[in-house]
């Protein structure tokens, strides 16, 4: 099978991380996978949800955004109908557990790390750009805390990156790209951190169900690509420069 864009079955495409692209955020990265762009910013407060007040921890939360030309038509601005929608309530649901996933909240009781994702350019793979960026710009946040005195150490317990994965043409295929996606009969997303061991998954069968053989081929080919996210990720910390593969 030949991918739209002349990738290998197995490889993930172009990655681009630029740390520090908003100057006012805590943390800021601009990620770019392939012609997917998601702009992670966090800001850091004072105070936590009631359910943890008093519990000696803190919390890490995510807001993620489509702009309305991130896409091909333009697309109403949430705010407009006055409500957000369960696609979005759901992508930001799992940013949030994923990064909690990685996060020593005890090390900034009482708390709140706030990461707000929005998409700049849409070409499929959002929800997991948004976390493999988001990681990177948290990192950040917590070195300009530590810098200000409100943290003694960072509080990140590992690495974490996300990819997508699916079934195109009878053919497992790595990090799909829209139109890629948009004729895939199994659409699969994963978080994993940088042991390998599994965040979570999501995968839906959208013709036919899913043979095992394939469920573990798209877990392998996930794996792998989120060990060269994390690879980008580990250079991208190590300068203050736009980094690229």
């Amino acid at each position: 099978m030949i991918r739209t864009d002349g990738r290998e079955s197995d490889q993930i495409r172009p990655v681009k991380i630029t740390r520090g692209y908003i100057p006012h955020a805590e943390g800021s990265v601009l990620i770019e996978i392939g012609r997917t762009r998601v702009l992670c910013a966090v800001s850091f407060e004072e105070g936590v949800p009631s359910f943890l007040k008093g519990s000696g921890r803190g919390w890490v939360t995510a807001e993620y955004s489509m702009l309305p030309r991130a896409t091909p038509t333009r697309s109403t601005r949430e705010a407009a109908l006055g409500r957000q929608g369960g696609r979005t309530m759901e992508i930001q649901r799992l940013i949030g557990r994923s990064l909690r996933a990685v996060t020593d909240l005890s090390a900034f009781p009482d708390r709140t790390f706030w990461v707000d994702c929005d998409v700049i350019e849409a070409d499929g793979g959002t929800r997991t750009a948004a976390i493999t960026g988001a990681y990177v710009a948290l990192r950040d946040a917590f070195e300009t805390m530590i810098d200000e005195g409100e943290l003694e150490k960072s509080a990140e317990t590992g690495y974490l990156a996300a990819t997508s994965a699916g079934i195109v043409g009878g053919v497992p295929c790595l990090d799909l790209c829209f139109e890629e996606d948009f004729h895939a009969e199994v659409d699969f997303n994963l978080v994993a951190d940088g042991n390998g061991d599994i965040v979570e998954m999501q995968g839906t069968a959208e013709h036919r169900p899913v043979p095992r053989g394939d469920m573990e081929a798209m877990v392998d080919l996930s794996l792998k690509g989120i060990s060269e996210l994390i690879k980008c990720q580990k250079a991208a910390l190590s300068t203050d420069t736009p980094w690229t593969p």
